[in-house]
C-alpha cells in the first residue's frame, strides 16, 4: 500500500487535485473491502493505512489533510 501511496504521490505528469483524488480512492477502495465479517484487527489496520493516506494529502494540501485527520480523530 505504501509503495502505491508513494508512486502518485511521485507522478510529474498530474496535477495535485488528481493527485488528492487518487489517494482517496485508495482509502474508498479499502473501506469497501472491508466488510461486516472484518475483525477488530482489519479494521485498525484500514485506519492506519487510511490516517497515512491522509497524512499523504497533507503534503499535498495542508488544510484538506488536517480535515481528513481531525475528523478521523473524532
Amino acid at each position: 500500500m505504501n509503495s502505491k501511496i508513494e508512486k502518485i504521490l511521485n507522478y510529474k505528469s498530474i496535477s495535485i487535485r488528481q493527485k488528492i483524488d487518487r489517494l482517496l480512492e485508495l482509502d474508498a477502495i479499502n473501506y469497501t473491502n472491508l466488510g461486516s465479517e472484518s475483525n477488530k484487527t482489519q479494521r485498525e489496520e484500514v485506519k492506519k493505512e487510511s490516517r497515512f493516506i491522509y497524512r499523504a494529502i497533507k503534503t499535498l494540501d495542508t488544510d484538506l489533510g488536517n480535515l481528513f485527520l481531525q475528523h478521523q480523530d473524532k
